[in-house]
């Protein structure tokens, strides 16, 4: 079968490749499936340059969700099992999920990671409340766009954070009560949208320069959701503006739960069905790239140039 490789660690653009490798083997509880679509996560890049929590020993596939066809025929979607990823036309998933009823290949390709951490996030690290501001950092993103919707499906109040108009009006259609284009000043626009109060959960998966100004635009007894770091730079956290301002900053690392404790996993995802079955939720794909484009695909999600989940069809 086809696969992209990554034979040796760095950059995504110098070192993946396409490979005819042998059909991966299931272990025990493990399920093999002919990929339809995988989904891209900022996490890949990581993974290909070996920066992430959890690194592969090379060589290795890259693609850590997809949705596909069981052997027997069932349409089922979820998470792989490296060093067999989704970036093939076969993968091993450690977890099958049935394919929800009426979701494309490539919204079913999305639907667990950036749902997952957005739901592991705002309900089980802290406790989103209805009537609570949410501030969402890069909110037209794939994770970004899941946490608009669940905050919105919450009854919170959400403000997004996007790049561009073009991004503004996706934040608006996900359900974005109110929308900042690349703010001067995140701090002061935020507090000018909340009376001076600033926002109860903040949502950031970009670090960096929004972390330090996510930080003083959260709320007396905020949370501060850290969630990754697409923008490259780890943030510091001082303590005395925490203990200040009596904030916390909470660690949302979803992809420890699979192991630790995957009974909230499978609660989770029950919830997340419920969501799309009323459809409170609606994974949005905002751009499908064939299977030789794969380097492409990842250049557009490194240069946030992309909104919702970008994926990659194989088939």
């Amino acid at each position: 079968m086809r696969a992209w490789r990554v034979p040796r660690y760095g950059p995504f653009d110098e070192v993946l490749e396409v490979a005819d490798v042998p059909s991966p083997e299931p272990g025990e509880g493990q399920t093999r499936v002919r990929v339809e679509a995988a989904a891209l996560n900022f996490a890949d890049i990581l993974y290909v340059a070996g920066e992430y929590q959890d690194r592969v020993p090379p060589p290795f596939t890259p693609g850590l969700e997809v949705a596909g066809t069981t052997e027997d025929g069932a349409r089922v979607f979820g998470p792989v099992v490296m060093p067999h990823g989704g970036f093939a036309e076969e993968a091993v998933l450690s977890t099958t999920w049935p394919w929800p009823e009426g979701m494309t290949a490539a919204q079913a390709a999305g639907f667990f990671v950036a749902y997952q951490t957005g739901w592991c996030a705002l309900h089980h690290r802290t406790t989103l409340s209805a009537g609570e501001t949410l501030l969402v950092l890069a909110a037209a993103g794939g994770v970004g766009a899941a946490a608009v919707q669940l905050g919105a499906a919450a009854g919170a109040r959400v403000i997004a954070v996007v790049g561009d108009e073009d991004k503004a009006a996706v934040a608006r259609m996900l359900g974005a009560d109110e929308v900042l284009v690349q703010p001067d000043d995140l701090v002061s626009a935020v507090r000018d949208l909340t009376d001076g109060r600033g926002a109860d959960v903040v949502y950031d998966p970009v670090g960096g320069d929004s972390f330090d100004a996510a930080r003083r635009a959260v709320a007396w007894e905020g949370r501060l959701l850290v969630i990754g770091f697409a923008g490259g730079r780890i943030a510091d956290a001082p303590t005395n503006h925490a203990l200040v301002k009596n904030y916390a900053v909470i660690g949302v690392h979803w992809a420890a739960y699979r192991q630790r404790s995957p009974e909230l996993v499978v609660a989770w995802q029950r919830e997340l069905e419920a969501l799309w079955a009323r459809r409170a939720i609606d994974p949005l794909v905002g751009a499908e790239y064939a299977f030789d484009d794969l380097p492409v695909a990842l250049t557009e999600l490194a240069a946030r140039r992309t909104t919702g989940r970008v994926v990659l069809l194989t088939r």
